[in-house]
């Protein structure tokens, strides 16, 4: 099995597993390239590696994580053992924090000053709606101005010049609370954006997290990441990045930066967010730059599925002891949960469902089903709503709950109604009838 430590030994493990795809053809970076990208996730496709990019030097990989399979791969585990796998990376008891070294890979170049000029990166125009070219799979490495701890965060990032993004920042995110300290004292907070990534160091980037993230990372990886200190930034980055960004958000600094597809499948739009201001452009010897597709596939998995399934599962099996499973969906935004229940009596999918609602406030619907329903097919989802779910019996609403305020079906403050839904078979109403199965076969043996 292949060690997986940075971005080139993942694409190995994809590639041996089957999840990789060389795209030889010459793709344009406006559009193009995240249309490829989308429609091979759309079709459960192997993940691209665009090998020539019109204009640019460097080759292009995208939707790193977009999948369960390749969730499962860069966790070291099997598809359904992926919440429990993350349940433990993101416990702070289990953490590995990381571990500094004078090199890195990405200090082979380095261009400061007025040479520092981001067009050189392939920075795709993603899709139509967007606002220009937006670097997306970033991952953003700050510093606690208070207490010293590192930090990773996705922050999309807007080209506005040679030397200049736009940076959005939620209110909520911790990146945001240290521009509050340093914006206080009137100074700049120094920041890196890392690119090109061991798949551990992504998930880990996506979850709230007091300590490190990277100590997620860690303990995915079973040992601590390494990092090195920047040129221009006293902040510890992943040694084994593909490219890094480093430089500083002005205090008191806003200007407009938008739309970008979002992760609810809609455009976001315009706001007034935090200008980043480079002042370092490094990479290693012929680097391979990432991208997430927004609103897509990946987007959701690293927000919404990966971080979140462990803190929706303790909760329903906190209420239910047969819970044998549950996935946050990508196909519903992140606000869809499915969970398998091996019930002993008539309400506790009811039960099960409220559980998952007050887990998390972007929960918006819950369909709870037997075990014998594969929770990662949509079609065998599909199968048990229109055959187990007698629709005027089978559903609940709550109505006036809280929910997410970007949800574009509620009001400004998020609130709107939660669906739940037993799609469980037996329910006392007739005799259960056997479901049709017939065994996997190794296909290879017939059709060679």
């Amino acid at each position: 099995m292949t060690r997986i430590y940075d971005l080139r030994s993942w694409l190995e493990a994809l590639e041996r597993a089957g999840q990789l795809v060389r795209v030889h053809r010459e793709v344009s970076l406006e559009h193009e390239l995240a249309a490829v990208a989308a429609a091979l996730e759309r079709q459960r496709g192997p993940a691209p590696l665009f090998e020539r990019v019109a204009g640019a030097t460097w080759p292009v990989f995208a939707s790193s994580v977009a999948n369960q399979e390749r969730a499962a791969l860069a966790l070291g585990c099997d598809k359904g053992q992926v919440t429990e796998v993350m349940g433990r990376a993101i416990d702070p008891a289990n953490g590995i924090p990381p571990v500094r070294i004078a090199d890195a890979a990405w200090k082979a170049n380095v261009l400061t000053g007025d040479a520092a000029d981001v067009r050189k990166l392939p920075i795709p125009t993603h899709a139509a709606g967007d606002g220009g070219p937006f670097i997306t799979s970033g991952v953003i490495v700050s510093k606690d101005p208070v207490s010293g701890r590192g930090n990773l965060s996705y922050n999309r990032m807007q080209v506005k010049g040679p030397r200049k993004f736009g940076f959005d920042v939620n209110e909520w995110r911790h990146v945001r609370q240290f521009m509050d300290v340093q914006e206080a004292k009137g100074e700049a907070l120094p920041v890196a954006v890392a690119i090109g990534l061991d798949p551990a160091i992504k998930i880990a980037a996506g979850a709230r997290y007091e300590g490190d993230e990277l100590c997620i990372a860690g303990a995915i990886r079973g040992e601590g990441i390494r990092v090195s200190r920047g040129f221009t930034v006293d902040i510890d980055i992943p040694a084994d990045a593909e490219i890094v960004i480093e430089g500083y958000l002005p205090a008191h600094v806003r200007k407009g930066e938008g739309p970008l597809a979002e992760f609810h499948g809609y455009y976001g739009r315009i706001w007034e967010s935090p200008v980043f201001q480079v002042t370092a452009v490094c990479w290693r010897e012929d680097p391979i730059f990432e991208t997430i597709i927004p609103g897509w596939n990946e987007h959701v998995y690293l927000g919404n599925v990966l971080p979140r399934e462990p803190l929706l599962l303790n909760f329903v099996r906190h209420v239910s002891k047969g819970v044998t499973g549950l996935h946050i969906v990508p196909y519903g935004c992140g606000f869809t949960v499915i969970v398998a229940l091996n019930k002993t009596n008539p309400g506790e999918p009811k039960n099960v469902a409220m559980a998952a609602f007050t887990a998390h406030v972007n929960v918006k619907w819950c369909i709870v089903v037997d075990p014998d329903i594969d929770i990662y097919d949509p079609a065998d989802v599909m199968w048990a709503l229109t055959t187990r779910v007698d629709w005027a019996k089978d559903v609940f609403l709550v109505p006036g709950a809280q929910g997410h305020e970007m949800d574009p079906t509620a009001d400004t403050h998020g609130v709107h109604t939660k669906i739940g839904v037993d799609a469980t078979a037996d329910k006392g109403r007739r005799e259960p009838a056997g479901r049709v199965s017939y065994p996997d076969v190794d296909l290879s043996q017939y059709l060679a």
